[in-house]
């Protein structure tokens, strides 16, 4: 497979993966401001702050109200994160793959950018309900392009590229969705593990869709329970170490190499590095280090293994 067209798969699903998260993101604060006390005031900034979008951001907004972050995370081309802005670079990348992808997927791609693209014109007078109805229609939207990604390509290095993108950026959002917790400020020192405090900590369950299998598995909803749910779960499809796991069995696949017998390239070496960190991490390790810098430090690996993925697959120069 051309590099240029197994980094144009990477990038189209991972791509959508963002799309995907950001509608989860902006979800989490819409379903905050229907349970929240009256005393207690919505916070938006938090979301950019999460995302590392708040430098840009405040280069072109005076404050983080609703309505600002609302535009800038859905319909602001000047946010290269935003939910247009990512489903236009992921059509960009599909239509000049056209010939390496199935004919629904490209179609899907293109539909959903241009049903997004019609909805710009008017969107900052919305309504919460009908905002809600888009993000609604974002996050199944993605899921149905992911259907039709299994459903109609060939389990060749395509697909494991495609997997690559989706499951990093995956893995790189969940630990984010985390982190909006610790840049959402409560009331008082004082309502540390209150009924305000673990309200907050359901809407991040919620926002990954987590909320259901996290309460078949534990009796008790507490923060120590959702961190280790999220990063340390298994079997959970959007937990950090679920995500890494099927990355590297991926990873493996496009080289055709085995897992038992090392690493053959930098990217399996720098990714099962790093699921093997994660992997032999306990819940205590992590609050132990503290959340949030445990969350960045992550982070920052998490990027590196991205780059060593581009500088392997993606960067060849021609032999002269």
């Amino acid at each position: 497979m051309l590099s240029r067209v197994a980094n144009s798969i990477y990038w189209m699903n991972r791509y959508i993966e963002r799309a995907d998260n950001y509608a989860r993101f902006i979800s989490v604060n819409f379903n905050l401001a229907l349970d929240l006390p009256p005393n207690v005031p919505e916070q938006w900034e938090p979301l950019i702050v999460a995302t590392a979008d708040h430098f840009n951001f405040f280069e072109h907004y005076s404050e983080a109200s609703r309505e600002n972050v609302l535009h800038y995370m859905t319909f602001d081309i000047k946010n290269p994160n935003s939910i247009i802005s990512c489903l236009y670079c992921a059509r960009e990348n599909a239509r000049t793959i056209r010939e390496s992808i199935s004919k629904e997927m490209w179609e899907y791609v293109n539909q959903i950018y241009w049903k997004v693209k019609d909805k710009v014109e008017g969107s900052k007078n919305w309504e919460i309900s009908r905002y809600q109805g888009f993000l609604e229609e974002i996050k199944s939207g993605s899921q149905l392009f992911y259907g039709i990604v299994d459903s109609t390509i060939t389990r060749g290095e395509a697909w494991h590229f495609g997997q690559l993108g989706k499951l990093l950026e995956r893995a790189d959002k969940t630990t984010r969705f985390l982190d909006v917790k610790y840049f959402t400020l409560l009331p008082d020192v004082n309502e540390i593990g209150s009924p305000l405090d673990l309200l907050l900590w359901s809407a991040v369950l919620k926002s990954v869709s987590a909320y259901n299998m996290f309460r078949q598995q534990y009796k008790v909803v507490n923060p120590t329970h959702i961190v280790e749910f999220l990063i340390l779960d298994k079997n959970f499809p959007r937990s950090v170490v679920h995500c890494l796991k099927e990355a590297q069995a991926s990873l493996y696949d496009i080289s055709g190499t085995s897992s038992d017998n090392g690493f053959s390239n930098p990217a399996e070496k720098k990714l099962s590095k790093l699921l093997s960190e994660v992997e032999f991490t306990e819940i205590d390790d992590i609050l132990n280090t503290g959340l949030h810098q445990y969350l960045d430090n992550f982070q920052i690996k998490n990027n590196e293994v991205g780059e060593t993925i581009f500088n392997t697959y993606f960067d060849l120069k021609p032999v002269s």
